[in-house]
């Protein structure tokens, strides 16, 4: 089940919401106009929830096919009808989440005109005979571009505006757990490799721009003739590079969440990461541009 809290008069208070799933959630996602969310599940379903005034209770209605696996991932459109969903079964797809009693009448867009609730409006694979568990998927600022990340440390991105032409590279680095546009033609994504790395979507063409985490260098101590005995006994080296436990980043694990702090997928000026490390690390764009 859900819980969505409601401050009121400075206190906050818990209404359950009945998803109606018997497998655990594993995602959820506010629409950006704050009357309806998400919530991917185990159960091989998407509940999208809403408010009923007539019985003042939440409810849930259910997008099923053609899911085949466990929802992943989330990602509202900006028109708060569209829904991004990527899962285990190697699919990123586009739903139609409308709710008549909640939403206007939508107007088409890229990715179809017709929005009845559920309609699966696109359906993206990653890859012939490859591919992964799709990890995260994000709409752009204007809702013409959407990304996702693999499994098999692929980056993904569909045009909606030139008949939905996909771009795909699959990079050299670890697999990637989350993405987000940053402007309407770059993105950052971060996974394993413990760093956020920029991508540029150019044309028909994906760019990997290189690492945004560039560490201070530490100045090397010198080492004694005793220190380095010591160190060559207890461990076969004199390195001391070969025997530290640092890693040459921010993150000393896994990133596991990357999300948006200040300002939009139009213009981000700050972007969060949270890490395996039990670390939550602020980047500022205009200091990383300066950095790189």
């Amino acid at each position: 089940n859900a819980y969505v809290w409601k401050n009121e008069d400075g206190k906050w208070h818990p209404t359950l919401v009945i998803l109606r799933i018997n497998r655990a959630a594993t995602c959820v996602k506010w629409s950006p106009g704050g009357n309806k969310f998400a919530v991917g599940s185990g159960s091989r379903l998407i509940s999208v929830c809403y408010f009923e005034k007539e019985n003042d209770w939440w409810v849930s209605k259910h997008i099923k096919k053609p899911i085949r696996s466990t929802i992943l991932s989330l990602d509202w459109h900006p028109n708060n009808v569209l829904l991004a969903a990527g899962s285990s079964d190697f699919k990123a797809r586009v739903f139609s989440a409308y709710i008549k009693s909640v939403d206007d009448k939508p107007a088409p867009t890229v990715w179809g005109k017709k929005m009845t609730f559920g309609n699966n409006m696109a359906e993206f694979g990653n890859g012939a005979g490859a591919g992964g568990w799709v990890h995260d998927v994000s709409f752009s600022a204007s809702g013409d571009k959407l990304a996702f990340v693999a499994h098999d440390a692929s980056v993904t991105v569909i045009d909606g505006s030139q008949d939905k032409a996909v771009c795909r590279l699959v990079t050299k680095r670890l697999p990637f757990t989350s993405i987000s546009w940053v402007t309407e033609s770059s993105l950052v994504a971060a996974g394993h490799d413990y760093v956020p790395i920029l991508f540029v979507h150019e044309g028909a063409v994906v760019k990997d721009m290189g690492k945004l985490d560039v560490p201070p260098k530490k100045a090397s101590k010198a080492m004694s003739a005793m220190d380095k005995f010591k160190t060559l006994d207890r461990k076969g080296t004199t390195a001391a590079s070969a025997t530290g436990t640092q890693v040459a980043s921010t993150h000393q694990n896994a990133v596991i969440e990357l999300s948006i702090h200040t300002g939009d997928k139009a213009s981000v000026r700050k972007f969060a990461t949270v890490g395996l490390d039990g670390k939550l690390v602020i980047w500022d764009v205009a200091e990383i541009k300066t950095a790189v």
